[in-house]
């Protein structure tokens, strides 16, 4: 971790944070994070890459950690950080990437590679495949209490969030998202009730861990972090061909709990995830959460490194 570095870069009207690791002029590697993470999700990673001979890059997208706040958040989109990704490559004289992401900066990630195929090398993601964009079917599938439901509701999270602070926030979240179960709350609860107060933390994810992140939501606050991913799942882009052509890595954790969302799974084991990503290999890791980079480095880290090397 000391040898991670941290810089900032003035793009698009806005000052984003970049934690960086290895040499310039190695091939670059850039690591787009999901919520409610930072580029600190990334951290095992990143060391990993760098000592394969590979350069990380790891921004906090805007609204998140050090990152400025957009302008509006209002007018926020997964657009922007497409937008913010091409003005940083640019910024630092960086031609072509390989992207790995998960969560939430799949979407990004996904729309990087079809609108500027040629600056991108190969794609790793884990947990969510890449599908037509739209309002996913399963909001309307899964009850008003699922908890994607709720955070897409102006206000709902904020009042939720806001008798907590910040750290208890991300600790609850990082405990629903452990486990196996998809976060629903019952009628008249909320969803940061889910969690006991007495529940511990997963065992991959240290006191530590929590304060690093805590210390970062603290700043950042989560407005932003709710506009994107949830509040802005219906947007719209102008894309001809949705089929990602570029070298492409799926990493799912069995156990991951978005797997049990309607038709993720059968999108995935029944090879239609291909229709959409046509130069794509799949790997299932047993055992393996929604952040089974954090929960199982060493694994993940082989099958990033193992596709890198065909690929970069």
């Amino acid at each position: 971790m000391d040898k991670i570095v941290h810089k900032f870069v003035q793009v698009n009207g806005v000052k984003l944070h970049l934690a960086e690791i290895g040499t310039e002029s190695s091939p670059v590697v850039v690591f787009l994070h999901g919520f409610p993470e930072i580029w600190y999700s990334w951290r095992h990673q990143m060391i990993a890459v760098a000592g394969a001979g590979y350069r990380a890059i790891a921004p906090d997208s805007r609204g998140y950690g050090l990152s400025d706040p957009p302008p509006e958040t209002e007018k926020f989109g997964f657009s922007d950080i497409v937008d913010d990704l091409l003005a940083i490559l640019d910024h630092l004289g960086i031609d072509k990437i390989s992207i790995i992401t998960k969560d939430a900066g799949t979407r990004p990630a996904y729309l990087f590679a079809l609108l500027h195929p040629t600056r991108v090398t190969s794609v790793i993601s884990l947990g969510i495949p890449h599908t037509p964009f739209g309002p996913p079917n399963f909001l309307k599938e899964l009850p008003e209490g699922f908890y994607i439901n709720r955070w897409r509701e102006p206000g709902r999270a904020e009042a939720d969030f806001g008798r907590l602070d910040a750290k208890t926030v991300v600790r609850n979240i990082y405990i629903l998202f452990s486990r196996t179960e998809i976060p629903i709350a019952s009628e008249g609860q909320e969803i940061m009730d889910i969690v006991e107060p007495s529940t511990p933390l997963p065992p991959w994810f240290t006191e530590e861990d929590l304060s690093a992140y805590g210390a970062l939501y603290e700043k950042s606050g989560f407005l932003n972090p709710l506009k994107v991913p949830y509040r802005s799942l219906d947007e719209e882009y102008n894309i001809v061909d949705p089929v990602i052509k570029n070298p492409m890595l799926l990493i799912v954790g069995e156990k991951d709990y978005f797997v049990k969302f309607p038709g993720v799974e059968d999108v995935i084991k029944s090879g239609m995830v291909k229709h959409f990503a046509s130069n794509l290999e799949v790997e299932w890791i047993p055992e393996g959460s929604h952040f089974v980079q954090e929960q199982f480095p060493d694994q993940v880290n082989s099958l990033i490194l193992v596709f890198l090397r065909k690929h970069c």
